[in-house]
């Protein structure tokens, strides 16, 4: 097996990151992911390795976090997101892919639907309905994305984020 390269660098303390996520909508809800203690979620994905086409880099995290093969869809979003998190100021690259799950994929919507670990972290995953205040109680990050779900657009949209404060 070659070494992996992992398209996410830092230099002082700012990181360039290339991510690919999975918009997975069930029943109305959309699945996160929590890592540890973090206070917050986001849409299960990860960084793209050196070499590595996006949707193949998505189906492989779908496999290492959720444990299952996901189908990788149509690209919803290209975004260029700029934002700062625990003391680091990211230039983020992200591709962000509909996927569908088997269906024998647990939904729970009480509770953790399903708790794995992932390169020495736990990983737990939860089912938030789209509309109301789910998404901003469970604060997804990043936070553009909450405006985004309920109503998914027929082609690909590049977007500009600068979530900085």
């Amino acid at each position: 097996m070659s070494e992996r390269w992992l398209l996410s660098f830092l230099k002082g303390k700012r990181r360039y990151n290339y991510r690919t996520a999975a918009v997975i909508i069930r029943n109305n809800h959309v699945l996160v992911c929590r890592e540890d203690k973090d206070d917050f979620v986001y849409l299960p994905g990860g960084r793209v390795e050196f070499g590595e086409p996006s949707n193949v880099a998505l189906g492989r995290e779908i496999e290492e976090e959720l444990q299952c093969t996901g189908e990788v869809g149509r690209l919803l979003f290209a975004v260029e997101n700029f934002f700062e998190l625990q003391g680091e100021n990211f230039h983020e690259i992200s591709k962000y892919y509909m996927v569908e799950l088997p269906d024998d994929f647990p939904f729970i919507v009480e509770g953790p639907t399903l708790i794995t670990f992932d390169e020495g972290h736990e990983l737990k995953f939860y089912w938030v309905k789209i509309e109301g205040d789910g998404l901003v109680e469970f604060n997804l990050l990043p936070k553009w994305l909450r405006g985004q779900l309920d109503d998914l657009p027929d082609t690909t949209v590049h977007l500009i984020e600068d979530e900085r404060n």
